[in-house]
């Protein structure tokens, strides 16, 4: 969960960012996480079939919508991605960003 207003709405996102990277910088990739759940989905979404694992509250959609926000702006780890929906996001990604 992050936020960037003064007036703390917490939204879910994906660290995408390497620990390697956290150790030499004060910030963190993230990849935007959303329930606006659509079908079809956008080039570089990915539907999380495993939602409850990673403890968003509702069906959730990680998008390559990137941002590098300080790491103290993370308030807290929600769950983690399991690997079979962490492999669909990162082939979405990899065919958003053409990698």
């Amino acid at each position: 969960m992050f936020t960037d207003r003064p007036v703390a709405k917490n939204r879910p996102a994906l660290v995408v960012s390497s620990s390697d990277y956290h150790r030499s910088r004060r910030e963190v990739i993230i990849a935007a996480i959303t329930s606006q759940v659509r079908r079809p989905l956008f080039v570089g979404d990915h539907f999380i079939e495993d939602w409850r694992a990673c403890g968003l509250a509702k069906p959730s959609v990680a998008t390559s919508i990137l941002w590098t926000v300080k790491a103290s702006m993370i308030s807290r780890k929600l769950g983690a991605m399991p690997q079979g929906d962490m492999l669909g996001f990162q082939r979405a990604l990899s065919r958003a960003l053409g990698l």
